[in-house]
């Protein structure tokens, strides 16, 4: 099976379809991925300032990550789930768009970063643990992090700024779309009846 024939399938999925054809779900799906995705980088956030020094000084390093790791997963998983539920409503467009594809480049990134603290500072963290910053090593990994993330969100939000629009056919003019028929219609409207046209 080719990647086109797998980006097909899951787009016409029933799952996919059920959340394309609703209009609470994707918005619902996207709103929770956002959350997950802020409570990520705040937690890790929290981590990278008490390696540089910045925050949470008084407090060990161990019992700091041991705190806030437990959330960053959490919620890492939560933004995963929601993540892969947004991509296979439109699989082929997601998977050709520029920033997603940055995204999942900085995601792998940022995956490599923290094995490099794993491999350095984290092995010798029973000797700085209680110091006010990590050595050299765990202040670079940190603020390497701290850009990778930023750079997450960033690219994040323009997936949905680029592809809006990208499902749209080619004869299809974006000012035919009535956002007013996504609402019914008020009570006053169907007490008035139909209105008669003015003559000129």
């Amino acid at each position: 099976m080719s990647i086109a024939d797998l980006l097909g399938s899951l787009e016409a999925s029933s799952l996919a379809g059920r959340i394309r054809n609703s209009l609470l779900l994707f918005p619902l799906i996207e709103s929770t991925h956002v959350i997950g995705l802020t409570m990520v980088f705040g937690t890790i956030a929290i981590i990278d300032l008490r390696l540089l020094g910045i925050a949470s000084t008084r407090r060990p390093f161990s019992r700091v990550a041991s705190d806030v790791l437990k959330w960053t997963w959490g919620a890492f998983a939560l933004t995963v789930a929601t993540g892969l539920l947004m991509f296979v409503t439109n699989a082929t467009v997601f998977y050709h768009n520029f920033f997603f594809r940055s995204k999942m480049a900085l995601l792998a990134l940022a995956g490599f970063n923290m094995l490099m603290f794993e491999l350095t500072a984290a092995r010798s963290v029973q000797h700085w643990d209680k110091d006010r910053a990590a050595p050299l090593a765990g202040r670079a990994v940190a603020a390497v992090s701290l850009v990778i993330w930023i750079s997450i969100i960033f690219v994040g939000r323009w997936i949905g700024f680029t592809t809006t629009r990208a499902d749209l056919k080619p004869d299809t003019d974006i000012n035919d779309i009535n956002i007013e028929g996504l609402f019914p219609p008020g009570i006053d409207d169907e007490k008035s009846g139909p209105k008669t046209p003015q003559k000129k």
